[in-house]
């Protein structure tokens, strides 16, 4: 197991057990059976490792639920995928969810607020490419409120399974929530927020890289991993990168190689965005 990636879960069991504040790094490195010094040539500090988390987190939803809406190819299919499988990732990672919504308040600091802040906008460009995919153009007065709806459906509804313990039925949550967004978009005609408001709280996003950007971040990758399916893969992107010379069909397929590792799901979404696919 990769050092930074056995301090992350070790670091998660000791957080759950006694939060964010009063987990020290010397207990961390205690839990881990490793030096100080180890730990700091992974993280700078504590606070770095729990941005660490987060974005580790952040990622195996946004990449799978990404990967997933972009390979439906059925519209009456899409919103009923998209929901459940927004909602299985929610329950799949709902300890360290429920851990993040207590202990936030303890930890808001300037680069914590950007990071939140980059992944809400994130999830509402993926909110808008489905909506304009199922509705078109009869819902362009409504599109940013329709965002808005769906925000709230997941955050309402989370919290049931979140802090009740409420029995889910993964099926019958994304068929109801499939009922009311379509009841939403059909029947709604007095918008909040208008496309100049959209356009106010726009931003770029992290995520919009070069190819120089990429072709960095998977050197960097390259040197994190040991050698396997995966990292031969990575190389062999990095070489598409550079002289294009794959059909899209070895592109999509190299892509499928490294999406499911844990440590290279942000770069299969990054390469999958700036491929189209």
């Amino acid at each position: 197991m990769i050092k930074k990636q056995l301090i992350m879960e070790k670091a998660l069991e000791l957080f759950a057990k006694q939060g964010f504040a009063t987990t020290t790094v010397q207990q961390i490195t205690d839990y881990c059976g490793i030096s100080k010094g180890a730990f700091y040539l992974s993280f700078k500090s504590k606070d770095e490792l729990i941005l660490a988390l987060i974005d580790h987190f952040m990622i195996q939803i946004t990449s799978n639920i990404d990967y997933i809406v972009n390979n439906i190819d059925d519209d009456a299919e899409l919103l009923y995928t998209f929901y459940y499988a927004m909602f299985e990732s929610f329950h799949k990672h709902s300890d360290f969810a429920k851990l993040f919504i207590k202990e936030q308040s303890h930890t808001f600091n300037e680069e914590f607020i950007v990071k939140m802040q980059y992944y809400d906008k994130l999830s509402e460009r993926m909110f808008l490419s489905l909506i304009e995919r199922l509705y078109g153009e009869t819902v362009n007065r409504i599109k940013y409120d329709l965002i808005y709806c769906i925000k709230g459906f997941m955050n309402t509804y989370s919290s049931l399974f979140l802090f009740y313990n409420v029995p889910l039925d993964l099926k019958v949550l994304a068929q109801s929530l499939v009922e009311k967004t379509n009841l939403l978009a059909r029947q709604m005609t007095v918008p909040f927020i208008s496309p100049e408001l959209w356009q106010l709280m726009e931003q770029p996003l992290l995520g919009e890289v070069t190819k120089e950007q990429l072709r960095n971040f998977i050197d960097q990758k390259v040197d994190e991993l040991e050698e396997s399916v995966e990292k031969e893969s990575l190389l062999l992107l990095k070489e598409q990168l550079i002289a294009s010379t794959y059909p899209q069909a070895v592109v999509r397929g190299l892509l499928e190689n490294v999406r499911n590792h844990p440590e290279c799901k942000w770069i299969s979404y990054l390469l999958r965005r700036y491929y189209q696919f």
